[in-house]
């Protein structure tokens, strides 16, 4: 069947492609012969004999094109059969009538099946998109899988990329860039209307051949191309003037991370509202995590905010954060040398941002550091630099450990004066605003100050159990024996759960939120039921974990490699800091998130006064409570302008796609959404139904999917779940110590890319000793 068409159509594959047969000059179109299901069933022998004579006698693929395939609605991509390699007349005809079938019991007659010879040679293939489908943003998006197989990126494989390209992107990379001239081709050629682009390229010459074209069915508004370029050139100028050489800092250039120190992607999430992200700003990243360093004997960053946000997207100035975790005594040259190190190394190798201080950076001294500072050698660092280095990490390293006057105890103590503050505020007389006020300030003192503060003897001690284990002193078994047998707020919250009415478990734990700096996430006293279901569950309780102990071979080797590396602890006060760091660490974020979430609780009470709903004041910046507390303007306008402001920022920060590493200004505008390598938890391995967190009634036996959680997702322990994967997160968060704690097999931090991939399996396999995903269904 052949049509005339004065210009190009977007209607059934078959027509669109006949369309634009010999009309583009970026791609070519295979031939075709295309028929529809009436004229199958009413001359069967007339179409075969139509196939050979104007395809010949070739390998033939039987594609599907039905009416309602490619509309304007709905695309039913992925719906219909394709059947590749037929041969001859008799598979022509069973490939034909497995399509047809495919249709359903309603096929339309007027449906049509497509047939195109096979391709050969092909080296790529994928599908590009000219608009980003989930925000309409002018984004190119190839998805694309080096090979010969032209289904691996629809069938959801394993070995497929992704590129992402804004209008304004000038360094696309050579072997994709024809990809992006068909594109934008085909978008002169339908006015610039939002295309689904199917896509190989064969042989030597790499020529491209359009295998599909159709329209990008989206749920939102396009975006301004203006407005987003303008939005992209500010933020490229930003990472550019922020790359030069800075008088106060060492290293000579920076890169910008969202999960490098304290993590923003996994905390707040790579898209928080205003609100969540002030409040993070303020408690933790714009000064305190400054002055926990410096407390610690590292370099002192006081002034220097840790998070900037481009367009609302929070990331780490990583040069910032490199500098912190240098020695104060270590100074200029070699630390110079040092941050350029860490900065090169983390370019070179963009899948450990996750992983810094495990892979990169040496910010304290362990038993294998030596061993670890021999990198440094082929980055010309001398030996007198390394042992130059070690003295410091290890004179640092003892203060914070030491048994008398270890730093971290100084920090347990002041965390406890922080419930003694807050009880004092919340049963004060003060006013809404003076009361929220008071409890950020007091969180940010005694609550998130001194958890900065365990969190880095936490990080300290984990590193000194790893390198125990890379000594040889420990097995993988003894570390997690180790930590499983650890008590911390989490386990103590299972424990609770199943012994606890529901009134008192409340009162201990009903503070806690899954998204901690989030106003739309629930409080559990808010929604008890939600989190915890009508019946008490017993999760995973872990009764029967082992008891750890040392071995007296094990107790002399310790006593002998401290006295060996200088280290001023003995072996029972080495254990008492590890376990200490490890259980304080949770204990003070359980403490000082109450604090926070009491603030919110009071914040939202407050806008209500005014009218305003939970979602209008997750758009305001909670810089205006601090105005208020020091003015006498008019709260109610303060507070609406605020979130005006917000709604119209957080706009611009849904449409902006931007990569986890900005290494350079043109990272900006085009990047790779590469794969990220995951942190496996446990040795064990499970395999059971991707479930999301909030199909509560599915949790039970299912790998548990979630982009992000800290301490207030451990509701999701009160249910036997079989395993965790989640977007974002480091070998020492939240989760992942949880998880060994409970012995629960999880992925954290398993990046954009395969998180997506994995998740949208049906079922998985996990293999934690074998650092391994696989795909059952």
């Amino acid at each position: 069947m052949k049509h005339s068409y004065a210009t190009p159509v977007l209607s059934t594959k078959s027509k669109t492609l006949e369309s634009l047969s010999g009309r583009i000059a970026t791609a070519r179109i295979l031939p075709l012969h295309y028929f529809t299901v009436e004229d199958w069933r009413s001359g069967k022998a007339a179409v075969l004999k139509s196939i050979r004579g104007i395809l010949g006698d070739v390998p033939y693929i039987v594609r599907s094109s039905a009416v309602n395939e490619d509309s304007a609605t709905q695309s039913m991509a992925g719906q219909f059969e394709s059947i590749l390699n037929v041969f001859n007349d008799s598979e022509l005809d069973e490939a034909v009538e497995k399509v047809i079938s495919s249709y359903g019991s309603d096929v339309n007659l007027q449906d049509e099946i497509l047939v195109q010879p096979m391709l050969d040679d092909v080296r790529f293939s994928g599908v590009a998109f000219s608009h980003d489908p989930s925000t309409g943003a002018k984004y190119k998006v190839i998805n694309f899988s080096i090979g010969s197989d032209t289904e691996a990126v629809t069938a959801g494989a394993s070995e497929t990329g992704c590129y992402v390209a804004s209008d304004q992107a000038d360094n696309i990379v050579p072997y994709l860039r024809p990809i992006v001239s068909v594109l934008d081709e085909l978008s002169g050629i339908f006015s610039d209307r939002p295309l689904d682009v199917e896509f190989a390229v064969c042989g030597d010459d790499s020529t491209v051949y359009v295998l599909q074209v159709r329209p990008l069915i989206m749920k939102v508004d396009l975006y301004n191309s203006l407005e987003h370029k303008e939005l992209l050139a500010r933020i490229a100028k930003k990472v550019r003037s922020a790359q030069q050489p800075h008088p106060y800092l060492h290293g000579h250039s920076t890169v910008f991370g969202v999960m490098p120190d304290w993590n923003p992607a996994e905390i707040i999430g790579i898209r928080p509202r205003p609100l969540a992200l002030t409040l993070y700003k303020n408690l933790v990243t714009d000064s305190i995590w400054a002055y926990q360093r410096h407390n610690y004997g590292y370099r002192n960053l006081r002034s220097f905010p840790l998070l900037v946000h481009f367009a609302g997207q929070p990331y780490i100035d990583v040069r910032l954060s490199f500098n912190s975790f240098i020695p104060a005594d270590i100074d200029g040259y070699l630390a110079d040398q040092l941050v350029d190190y860490y900065i090169n190394r983390l370019i070179q190798a963009p899948t450990l941002h996750d992983k810094v201080e495990f892979e990169i950076v040496f910010s304290c001294y362990t038993l294998d550091l030596p061993e670890r500072l021999k990198v440094l050698d082929a980055a010309g660092f001398s030996d007198k630099e390394r042992g130059m280095i070690a003295e410091s990490l290890r004179s640092l390293t003892n203060k914070i450990i030491d048994k008398d006057e270890g730093l971290w105890r100084v920090d347990a103590q002041k965390i406890e004066e922080l419930v003694v503050r807050r009880e004092k505020i919340l049963s004060s007389n003060l006013d809404h605003v003076s009361k929220i006020y008071w409890l950020l300030e007091d969180c940010k003192r005694y609550g998130t100050l001194p958890f900065a503060g365990l969190a880095r003897a936490g990080f300290v001690a984990v590193q000194m159990l790893r390198s125990l284990v890379s000594v040889g002193v420990f097995s993988e078994d003894d570390y997690n024996c180790f930590m499983n047998g650890l008590n911390t707020v989490s386990s103590q919250f299972s424990r609770d759960l199943s012994t606890l009415d529901k009134t008192s478990f409340l009162s201990r734990y009903g503070h806690l939120r899954p998204g901690t700096y989030d106003i739309l996430s629930k409080r559990y006293d808010e929604s008890p039921d939600e989190y915890l279901g009508g019946t008490v569950h017993t999760g995973h309780a872990n009764s029967n974990r082992k008891t750890f102990s040392l071995t007296l071979d094990q107790m002399k080797r310790v006593t002998d490699l401290l006295k060996e590396h200088g280290l001023s602890c003995d072996v029972m006060s080495l254990f008492d800091f590890i376990k200490s760091g490890v259980e304080l660490r949770e204990y003070s974020k359980f403490i000082f998130t109450r604090s926070l979430s009491d603030a919110i609780l009071l914040f939202q009470s407050w806008g209500k006064q005014f009218g305003f709903s939970e979602d209008d004041l997750s758009y305001a910046d909670i810089g205006c409570v601090q105005d208020l507390y020091a003015s006498a303007d008019d709260p109610r306008e303060v507070l609406a302008r605020s979130i005006q402001k917000g709604r119209d920022d957080y706009a611009k920060t849904c449409r902006l796609w931007l990569p986890p590493l900005i290494t350079k200004p043109d990272d900006v505008f085009s990047f790779f959404m590469s794969e990220s390598e995951p942190n496996f938890i446990t040795q064990s391995s499970v395999m059971g139904a991707v479930v999301g967190a909030d199909d509560i009634s599915k949790l039970s036996g299912a790998i548990v999917f979630i982009s992000s959680a800290d301490p207030g997702y451990d509701w999701l322990f009160s249910y036997p779940i079989a395993g965790l994967v989640t977007a974002y997160g480091g070998v020492n968060s939240h989760m992942a110590i949880r998880a060994n704690e409970m012995g629960i097999p999880a992925v954290i931090g398993a990046g954009e890319v395969l998180f997506k991939r994995w998740g949208a399996a049906n079922k998985i396999h996990i293999d934690c000793a074998g650092k391994s995903v696989k795909v059952i269904s």
